[in-house]
């Protein structure tokens, strides 16, 4: 049964596709299934799956004979990945406990979402609890926040105009980087290691008020970080400056956005 879905949920995950997606996300999926082998007739998860970008690449590659699932805890995402692609199988549920059988999955996929599990431990052993023997795991993370050029900018102005707890906040997507921190992870896990690597990637947003309004009105709530209207005109106005160096000729935002990429198999 389909949990019920709130307006604003719908309003949040629909605007995630229409501006995140592009800007962020839909590159890495390709690079995301070539690092987990993923071919044609297989069975694939897609952990924290969001509005499905990556497991529609993923249905894509396994074609008819192949099976392709996401799980995500967020009812709004849930329900426009099914809105855009109803023959995946959506699930609703957390990392900590993936609510499907074991050894189930050829390959398994997590995007952007280890950063944000409540105990990173516990979703590593049940990713390892879903793939079958010789199955893969391929699991991004952004890099550290200083590679991330106007991101790092902007912590800084949160910083400065709204303190630490607003920078900490928006830094928190970048909390794994480092990338010793991210194989002790992996190491103290059922999973094997097999390779880490770091590739650069790029942001594309239309302009610099719609990144970081993205981020103030957006990101910054989900986080417990609740602004006043003066201080995002103020954040505004000094991003506006900081940041035009990271505008092209037609006024979009474009800066590195690098991520690391580990494949593992089960021990």
């Amino acid at each position: 049964m389909q949990n019920y879905v709130t307006e604003q949920e719908l309003a949040g995950a629909r605007a995630y596709e229409s501006l995140h997606v592009p800007a962020l996300f839909g590159q890495w999926c390709q690079r995301m299934l070539d690092a987990a082998e993923v071919g044609s007739g297989e069975r694939v998860l897609d952990v924290a799956c969001g509005t499905g970008v990556l497991a529609r690449a993923a249905m894509a590659r396994v074609g008819f004979s192949g099976y392709v699932a996401g799980v995500d805890p967020a009812p709004g995402m849930l329900a426009v990945a099914r809105e855009l692609e109803p023959h995946c199988h959506w699930r609703e549920g957390v990392a900590e406990a993936i609510p499907f059988a074991d050894h189930g999955f050829d390959a398994l996929l997590c995007q952007f979402g280890l950063m944000f599990f409540t105990d990173r431990p516990q979703a590593l052993r049940e990713m390892a609890r879903e793939l079958r023997p010789g199955g893969k795991l391929a699991l991004a993370v952004w890099d550290q926040l200083e590679h991330m050029q106007a991101y790092a900018v902007l912590v800084d102005i949160l910083r400065h105009l709204v303190g630490p707890e607003a920078a900490a906040a928006l830094s928190a997507p970048f909390c794994l980087g480092d990338r010793d921190r991210l194989m002790d992870l992996i190491d103290a896990s059922p999973l094997e290691a097999e390779t880490l690597i770091t590739i650069p990637g790029s942001a594309h947003f239309p302009d610099i008020r719609t990144m970081v309004e993205a981020d103030l009105r957006g990101w910054l709530p989900v986080m417990g970080i609740h602004l006043s209207e003066p201080q995002i005109v103020s954040i505004l106005g000094e991003a506006q400056m900081a940041l035009a160096e990271y505008r092209d000729d037609d006024g979009h935002i474009v800066f590195q956005v690098p991520a690391h990429i580990v494949t593992a198999t089960v021990h």
